[in-house]
């Protein structure tokens, strides 16, 4: 009987699918007691999330990586939960910054309780995430740190903005690779060092990861634009309406063809009678082809440093997963 599919992405070799819900099984169960607290209330609040579900997709990334070295190192399984825990408080904080209703198909935590408890949920999960690290040795920490650090600067960065003469879309990417692609290329060197892979192996996956996780949110700019909802699982120009100028707005706001009315509506949040309208000149304009290109070429560099690893079944999964990310978007 063949595994089930982690992130959508089924997984061939029989082995290493068990391998992967054999892991995913461990760090559920971890996630889930890591958070427990003598506080009712703080518990309930702190596995709100966890139990709104999520694709685990850091997780998967820390135990793919782990097939470089030894999967069954005790150390790969609480590294998995820190990483997680670390996802998930962040999601806490951006949901307050965004005045989020809804995360994972339920109420967010500043929506069902209010800002204050979404703040200090977000605060409790990161100290969790530090107790289990301490007992992963300081090299563990300092990754950690320079990662946390990394998101932060790149939430700030998207908070105030490009400078003046910046170019937006430079801007932009150097964003995602802070505030997404850190803590993926986090996911696959805690892997491949807790598990104890070679160090070039470290270093090939976590660049990778990096590079997969910047796609994977670029595929996510593409199918705001070009989805239905069916396809996508949530609704088309969500960003729109937002106001959030993703990677194709801005190549559509930076390009020479003059369509005044597209820019006149892309230039902040699109009122909602005007949301089909938008999306129907956005996809026929070719920043969503230069936005593809980006994607691609983020999934290039991956697929580079994945070849070079040792020719296993864990090395075949992440290049399917490269192509898996390229097909998503459409």
């Amino acid at each position: 009987m063949s595994a089930p599919p982690v992130v959508d992405l089924p997984i061939e070799d029989e082995r290493l699918a068990q391998d992967v819900a054999t892991g995913l099984a461990a760090v559920e169960k971890l996630l889930r007691s890591s958070v427990e607290s003598e506080d009712a209330f703080v518990t309930e609040a702190s596995k709100h999330l966890i139990e709104a579900g999520g694709k685990r997709f850091r997780t998967l990334m820390v135990l793919l990586a782990a097939q470089f070295g030894d999967p069954s190192a005790p150390g790969v399984v609480p590294g998995a939960v820190v990483i997680e825990l670390t996802h998930l408080g962040s999601l806490y904080h951006d949901d307050v910054m965004d005045e989020a209703p809804v995360r994972r198909g339920s109420p967010s935590a500043n929506a069902r309780w209010d800002n204050t408890v979404a703040i200090l949920t977000g605060d409790y999960l990161f100290a969790q995430a530090s107790d289990l690290l301490a007992d992963l040795g300081p090299e563990l920490i300092r990754i950690q740190a320079q990662t946390f650090s990394r998101l932060v600067q790149g939430q700030i960065r998207e908070t105030v903005g490009p400078r003046d003469g910046e170019d937006p879309v430079g801007h932009y990417l150097s964003v995602l690779s802070d505030k997404t692609g850190s803590l993926i290329a986090a996911s696959g060197r805690f892997g491949a060092l807790l598990s104890g892979a070679p160090a070039d192996v470290e270093e090939r996956l976590s660049r990778a990861c990096e590079a997969i996780g910047v796609a994977w949110q670029l595929g996510d700019d593409l199918l705001d634009v070009a989805s239905s909802g069916a396809q996508s699982g949530k609704t088309p120009g969500t960003d729109l309406r937002e106001g959030v100028k993703t990677l194709p707005v801005l190549y559509a706001l930076a390009s020479s063809d003059e369509n005044s009315r597209l820019r006149e509506l892309l230039s902040g949040p699109v009122a909602e009678e005007d949301v089909e309208e938008a999306l129907t000149l956005l996809r026929a304009h070719s920043g969503m082809a230069q936005a593809r290109a980006e994607l691609e070429s983020w999934v290039d560099r991956a697929r580079a440093d994945i070849s070079g690893l040792p020719d296993i079944s864990a090395r075949s999964a992440f290049l399917a997963l490269c192509d898996y990310v390229v097909q998503r978007s459409g």
